[in-house]
C-alpha cells in the first residue's frame, strides 16, 4: 500500500480516525481532569458527531481507516498481542499477585475483546475472579470504581500519537501520562499490521516528548514543529536529527509556543488552508517566532538565529508570503473561538478545509478569503480540546 504525506494541503487519499467508544462513557466527574477532558462529553452524541465528520471525508473521495479495528487486526498477530498485553502488564501499581490475575484475564479474550480493553481499560470490577485468589492487598484495597487498565479516551485525537513524513512515519512520545500507552498501540498497528509492513519509524515511544499536534508539514521538505506544553526542545531536536538523516525535509522551523492548555499544541493556534496560506490566532500572529534548524555537514542540526515565523516560513517553503486569515473579527471573538479550535481545521485539498460549525465568525473569514468551509458539528467531541485536524491522521496525500 502506499502511504505518503509531505504536505498539510496536498489532496487526501487515507485517513486513520478514531470512533468513540466505551473509553469516552469511562469519563467521571471524578477523572476528567486527569485524562485530560474539560467536561463529561455525551458519548452518543460525540459518536454521531464523529459518524458526520468521518461522512463529510467519504463524500471527498477520502478513504477512512479507523484505529479501532486496525488494532483488532494487529492484534490477530501473536508477537503484537504478546507485546500490547505486556505494556499493560509492566504498570508496577498492579503487584505480583493483580498482575497474574490480570494476565489471566487477558489470556481469554480474543482480538476484539482484547482491543476493547485496550482502549476502554479495565475496571476493578471487570477483572474475572481467579480459582482461589482474590487479587492480593492492591486489589483489596482500589476503590470498586477505580481502573485496573486505565481507559484512553484521548484516542480520539489520533493526530497526537503519529504524523507521516513522505513515506515514513514517527511514532510520537506523548508528554502527559494519561496518553502514555496510546503509542504502544500506534506503534504495534504501524509494526505488526500487514497494511503497514516494511514502513520505517522515524520516532518511538520512550525517546524525548514530541506530539503529532505539533508537527506541521509546511511544504514538501519544510517542516514546523512547536515547542511549548507538549513536545520539548530535546524532541524537536530528536525528530529534527532523524528527518534529516532520512533526507525527508532541508529546513525544519522549531516554534516556541506558550506552555498553556489553550496552545498546548501548534495546531491550535496554527493550520494551513492552502499552499500558501494558513489560518491563525490574531494574538500571536505578530509575536509567533522560529528558529530555522538545517542539516549541517556532519548531519547534526544547524540552528539559526530566532525570526518571526511567517517569513522564517515563507522563506524555507519558496514563497513570497504566508497569507493570514485570522481566527474570529475581534478580540473576544478571536479568543472565544481560538478555544473552541477555530484554528484546528483539516485541509482535504488546497482551499478546502474541515472546521466545527460553531467557529462562525472565523469560517466567515475563511469562506470570503476563497477557503470552502466543510462545517461540522463538534459540541461534544470538542471537549477534549480538539478539532478536525486533531482527530485526524492522514496517511497518504497526493504529491506535488
Amino acid at each position: 500500500m502506499a502511504h505518503y504525506v509531505d504536505s498539510e494541503v496536498s489532496r487526501l487519499a487515507t485517513v486513520m480516525l478514531h470512533r468513540p467508544g466505551a473509553e469516552l462513557a469511562r469519563l467521571t466527574p471524578r477523572n476528567n481532569d486527569s485524562l485530560l477532558f474539560d467536561g463529561i462529553p455525551w458519548v452518543g452524541r460525540a459518536q454521531e458527531e464523529h459518524d458526520a465528520f468521518a461522512a463529510a471525508l467519504r463524500e471527498r473521495g477520502v478513504e477512512v481507516l479507523y484505529l479501532g479495528e486496525l488494532l483488532e487486526q494487529t492484534l490477530a498477530v501473536g508477537a503484537a498481542r504478546e507485546a500490547l498485553t505486556a505494556s499493560v502488564l509492566e504498570a508496577p501499581r498492579l503487584g505480583d499477585t493483580l498482575r497474574e490475575r490480570v494476565a489471566a484475564h487477558l489470556a481469554d479474550l480474543g482480538p476484539h475483546e482484547l482491543a476493547q480493553v485496550l482502549m476502554a481499560g479495565l475496571a476493578h470490577e471487570e477483572v474475572k475472579p481467579g480459582a482461589g485468589r482474590s487479587g492480593g492487598l492492591v486489589y483489596q484495597l482500589m476503590d470498586r470504581l477505580d481502573f485496573v487498565i486505565d481507559p484512553l479516551p484521548n484516542l480520539l485525537f489520533t493526530r497526537d500519537s503519529s504524523v507521516w513524513v513522505r513515506d515514513q512515519v514517527a511514532v510520537t512520545s506523548l508528554a502527559m501520562p494519561a496518553r502514555n500507552r496510546e503509542t504502544t498501540l500506534t506503534q504495534a498497528i504501524y509494526t505488526h499490521h500487514p497494511r503497514f509492513a516494511g514502513t520505517e519509524l522515524l520516532h518511538r515511544p520512550g525517546l524525548e516528548h514530541v506530539e503529532g499536534g505539533d508537527v506541521l508539514l509546511l511544504a514538501p521538505n519544510v517542516l514546523a514543529i512547536g515547542v511549548g506544553e507538549r513536545t520539548t526542545p530535546a524532541g524537536a531536536e530528536r525528530l529534527a536529527r532523524r528527518v534529516f538523516a532520512a533526507g525527508l525535509a532541508h529546513t525544519i522551523l522549531a516554534v516556541p509556543i506558550a506552555q498553556e492548555r489553550a496552545t498546548m499544541h501548534l495546531d491550535t493556534v496554527c493550520t494551513m488552508v492552502d499552499v500558501d496560506a494558513v489560518v491563525m490566532y490574531p494574538n500571536i500572529a505578530d509575536t509567533l517566532r522560529a528558529y530555522p534548524v538545517t542539516a549541517g555537514y556532519d548531519g547534526e542540526p544547524v540552528v539559526g538565529p530566532s525570526r518571526p515565523f511567517l517569513d522564517a516560513a515563507a522563506e524555507a517553503m519558496g514563497i513570497d508570503r504566508l497569507r493570514i486569515i485570522d481566527t474570529g473579527l475581534d478580540p473576544v471573538t478571536a479568543e472565544r473561538e481560538q478555544w473552541d479550535d477555530g484554528n484546528n481545521t483539516l485541509a482535504i485539498a488546497p482551499r478546502l478545509c474541515v472546521a466545527y460549525e460553531r467557529n462562525v465568525e472565523t469560517n466567515a473569514q475563511l469562506e470570503r478569503a476563497g477557503i470552502e468551509v466543510i462545517a461540522i458539528s463538534g459540541s461534544e467531541l470538542g471537549s477534549g480540546r480538539g478539532g478536525p485536524r486533531c482527530m485526524s491522521c492522514p496517511i497518504e496525500r497526493a504529491q506535488r
